[in-house]
């Protein structure tokens, strides 16, 4: 073969290759496809995520404001946050525009602090980091949230959320874990135009509107809310996509038991957040009070259902504060925030998506909770008391003297009360086998009921606000005004909503895990010569070896 036809042929294969690479890329590029390799299945969105997104007709515009100088953690979660809104692009029809803002980057201070305020405005909340740079310590205010833009409407989705009690990584990895979640949630806010039906029972001595006013404003910012009246009469409870029982301090009738009863059995879904006990606090801080048991007449109903509330108090060493007057300083009370074991602090969540990588939550005068046989009905319970807890059976005396002193662990040795359930299943109804109530005995009633879910919560406080000591007006929920301490009960209540109005699952995303895989530093110290040498030493060898039998073959070829 001449030089000229070999070098043709040289030249002509090489076309091939660059056509056939240029063809694999068109057809990945048209048909593509990815496989995530990871245990975990971390770089894959969920079913749900993608009909979501699949469903947009418009162009998406995400600002994060999330960029500049981070740390190291801070530089993970902002590779993890593009990676997602990479993947979701990939299943959204038209135009996904992704742009991460550094907010600190304004032309003035004046600028900048307007901006920062801004995004406060719009409910993104700033963090305060301190990190290492050149050897010495750097503080940053940075805004770990994002402004999500669809048809001309936006809103605001905070990415840093986790169980604070742990380390600053376990919170990252935590809040990567929920990024789908946060995005799609509020991109389907933005995208249905029908906002779900949310009912509050009232008419049985429910708190006034005032110390509803936190869990009002949590509603509507999602959802539609609509206060409901049980009519004593022939008339279905239609409409609603979700019930809420607040805090009930007076008995509901058989009538109305029997209407949220066939609610339940045509699919309809409750929540409940009862008190099953009474208890005046300013008057256990001034002398003592018993507690006294609050008749709502719904304990056969729940009980039916698959569960049974204690008349009790769960105390823990894990507790929040009560500002207590401890004394006067001139003319004026001195107020001392003391440990307050009835207002057990909540870190210790069951496994399910309603309670995943939740932040502490605090709890007042909660009772705790047992399982009865229901038949069709599985129970998850959603979250407990900490192992150093008592309970106090009724009847129950709180006093002052609760604060005095050392609380002695000795005396909180019951375990974990459980104090919240979910129940999903086929409710068998409370009239299964008996007489409807008193005019209700012409009405055509349901035994055996459709797929419905049930939460129920021992503490009706979870639901109630504190107001604000300068202006009277309702904070939000878990907020502090004395102690200044925010807890997650706001993130809970929104949560439990979620879930039991959802239809799309997308709350199922909240069960994704990112599994931190840290290297054996003792096996990495005995064993670092020999993978220097592996890693280092052996592909040398192998690429010399490859070279020498390259030689050898050729010179063998040229003697014949």
């Amino acid at each position: 073969m001449s030089r000229s036809n070999h070098q043709f042929i040289l030249l002509l294969r090489f076309g091939i290759g660059l056509m056939l690479v240029w063809l694999v890329y068109q057809i990945a590029d048209r048909y593509p496809i990815r496989l995530d390799m990871t245990e975990e299945q971390r770089y894959s969105i969920s079913d749900p995520t993608k009909n979501l997104l699949g469903r947009l007709e418009n162009d998406v515009v995400m600002e994060v404001y999330l960029a500049g100088e981070l740390p190291s953690n801070f530089l993970r979660f902002q590779k993890s946050i593009r990676e997602l809104l990479e993947e979701f692009a990939i299943y959204t029809p038209g135009n996904f525009d992704v742009r991460f803002v550094d907010p600190s980057l304004a032309k003035s201070n004046q600028a900048r602090n307007q901006f920062f305020q801004g995004l406060i405005n719009q409910g993104i909340q700033p963090t305060n980091l301190t990190f290492a740079k050149d050897g010495q310590n750097t503080q940053r205010m940075i805004f770990p949230g994002a402004i999500v833009t669809y048809q001309g409407s936006e809103l605001a989705v905070n990415l840093l959320k986790g169980n604070r009690a742990g380390g600053s990584e376990q919170i990252i990895n935590q809040s990567i874990e929920g990024l789908e979640y946060e995005f799609a949630s509020t991109i389907q806010q933005l995208v249905d135009s029908r906002r779900k039906r949310i009912g509050l029972v009232v008419g049985h001595g429910e708190p006034d509107s005032t110390f509803l006013g936190g869990l009002t404003n949590l509603v509507l910012s999602k959802y539609d809310l609509f206060k409901v009246n049980l009519p004593e009469k022939n008339t279905p409870i239609v409409g609603y996509d979700l019930l809420l029982i607040t805090k009930p301090s007076q008995a509901f009738t058989d009538q109305e038991k029997f209407l949220l009863d066939q609610y339940v059995m045509k699919g309809g879904r409750l929540a409940f957040f009862l008190d099953v006990l009474s208890i005046n606090i300013d008057s256990a801080l001034s002398s003592s009070s018993v507690a006294i048991p609050v008749q709502t007449n719904l304990e056969d109903l729940l009980f039916k259902y698959g569960v049974r509330i204690n008349q009790n108090y769960v105390a823990d060493l894990n507790a929040g504060t009560l500002p207590v007057i401890t004394g006067n300083i001139g003319d004026q009370p001195q107020i001392t925030m003391l440990d307050w074991p009835y207002f057990p602090v909540i870190t210790n969540y069951g496994n399910h998506p309603i309670v995943r990588n939740m932040d502490a939550v605090m709890l007042k005068m909660a009772s705790s909770i047992d399982t009865v046989k229901a038949e069709n009905v599985k129970k998850y319970p959603l979250f407990s008391s900490s192992a150093n807890s008592k309970v106090i059976g009724y009847p129950v005396e709180v006093s002052l003297n609760d604060l005095r002193g050392t609380l002695s662990p000795d005396r909180f040795q019951a375990g974990p009360q459980v104090m919240g359930y979910l129940l999903e299943g086929n409710f068998a109804s409370l009239y299964k086998n008996r007489f409807a109530p008193i005019g209700f005995r012409n009405t055509a009633k349901l035994e055996d009921g459709e797929l419905s879910k049930i939460v129920i919560v021992a503490d009706g406080n979870l639901i109630t606000n504190e107001l604000s000591p300068d202006s009277g007006q309702p904070l939000p929920l878990g907020s502090e005004p004395y102690s200044r301490n925010n807890f997650a009960n706001e993130a809970l209540v929104m949560n439990i909503i979620d879930y039991l109005v959802d239809e799309d699952g997308l709350i199922q995303t909240r069960s994704k895990e990112v599994k931190i895989r840290p290297l054996n530093k003792v096996k990495i110290k005995s064993e670092r010569m020999k993978w220097q040498v592996i890693n280092l030493v052996l592909p040398v060898l192998l690429l010399l070896a490859f070279g020498l039998v390259k030689i050898y073959l050729r010179k063998r070829s040229n003697k014949y």
